[in-house]
C-alpha cells in the first residue's frame, strides 16, 4: 500500500474512539472487545515519563498487531506533544505503517501543524492522518487556524486539559467549557473535519456519559472520547441515529418532496414548519 493510497482512503466514521495506556499490552491487546470504532495506544498522559521509552516499542508491537488482527478498525497512537522532550522519539519509534493515523495533543498553531507534519514526513510516515488535539487556551483560541490546516484529518476537544491550562474548575454541568467545546466543533466544521467530543472522567456513570454525548452531537461533535470499554456502546448509540429519528427524518422528508412538488417552500409537519434546512438535517440523518 502506497502512501498516497493511505492518504486517499475514507477514514472510517468514529462514534467512538477507545484509549489505553502503551505500556499495557495486556489493556492494548483487549481493545477491540468493546466494539469501538477506533481506538488509541497512548503514550502521553496514560504513561509515567520514566516508563515513556520503552511504552514506545509497546505501541509499535501492540498496534502492528492489532492492525494484522482488525484490520477493519481505526488504530492509532498517540505520541506526545511538540516541544516536550519525548515528541521526537515518539514519532520516530512507535508509529507503524499501517496506522489509521497519529494523535497529537496540544496543538496550538499552524506553525506546529507544519512541525508536525514535517518530522512525519522524515520518519517515513507522511501518509499517516493526523488527529488533532485542542486542549489549551491558545489552542481553542486559533482552534480554526489548526483545525483548518490541510495536514490536519480528524479533530478532538479535550476538556480536561484545556480548563486546568484556565485554572478552572469542572462542574458537573460543564459550563464552563460550553464555549471552548463549540469553539472547536465550529472550527471543524468549517474545515470540513470530524470531531470527536471531550472525555467523561466518570467512568461507571452511564447517565451522566449520555447526556453528556447527547450535548457534543447538538453543537455539532460526531462522536466521542472513550476512557473506558463501558463507554464504548453508549458513544455508538449516542452518535447514531435511533430508530425512531430515522422514521421521523422519513416521514418529514415525504411530507417535505410533496410540498416541493406543489412549489411550496415551507410545510407543516408535527406542529412545526419545515423548509429546506430542516429538510437537509433530515437527509443528513438518513445518511448516517
Amino acid at each position: 500500500m502506497t502512501e498516497n493510497l493511505l492518504m486517499e482512503d475514507a477514514l472510517p466514521r468514529l462514534r467512538s474512539l477507545l484509549f489505553a495506556p502503551a505500556s499495557r499490552p495486556d489493556m492494548c491487546a483487549k481493545l477491540p472487545r468493546s466494539g469501538p470504532d477506533g481506538v488509541v495506544l497512548d503514550l502521553e498522559d496514560a504513561v509515567a515519563a520514566a516508563a515513556k521509552a520503552e511504552a514506545r516499542g509497546q505501541a509499535r508491537a501492540a498496534a502492528d498487531e492489532l492492525c494484522r488482527q482488525h484490520p477493519d478498525l481505526a488504530i492509532f497512537v498517540r505520541v506526545n506533544p511538540p516541544g516536550t522532550e519525548w515528541f521526537a522519539d515518539d514519532v520516530a519509534e512507535s508509529l507503524g505503517t499501517e496506522l489509521a493515523g497519529v494523535v497529537v495533543p496540544k496543538l496550538e498553531s499552524a506553525a506546529e501543524v507544519d512541525r508536525v507534519r514535517d518530522a512525519l514526513a522524515e520518519a517515513g510516515r507522511g501518509h499517516l492522518r493526523l488527529l488533532a488535539g485542542i486542549e489549551t487556551a491558545a489552542g481553542v483560541a486559533r482552534a480554526v487556524d489548526v483545525v483548518g490546516h490541510p495536514g490536519v484529518q480528524i479533530a478532538y476537544f479535550g476538556a480536561e486539559d484545556y480548563i486546568t491550562d484556565m485554572g478552572g474548575v469542572r462542574t458537573d454541568d460543564g459550563l464552563e467549557v460550553l464555549y471552548a467545546r463549540s469553539q472547536v466543533a465550529l472550527a471543524a466544521r468549517l474545515a470540513g473535519v470530524p470531531v470527536l467530543d471531550q472525555v467523561v472522567t466518570a467512568f461507571g456513570d452511564d447517565g451522566r456519559f449520555m447526556a453528556d454525548a447527547a450535548v457534543g452531537r447538538s453543537i455539532g461533535y460526531s462522536g466521542k472520547l472513550c476512557i473506558h470499554p463501558a463507554q464504548v456502546p453508549l458513544a455508538n448509540q449516542c452518535f447514531s441515529p435511533s430508530p425512531e429519528e430515522r422514521e421521523r427524518a422519513r416521514a418529514l422528508l415525504a411530507v417535505w418532496d410533496e410540498a416541493q412538488a406543489r412549489g411550496e417552500a415551507s410545510v407543516a409537519f408535527e406542529g412545526q414548519m419545515v423548509d429546506e434546512p430542516l429538510a437537509r438535517r433530515a437527509r443528513a440523518v438518513l445518511d448516517e
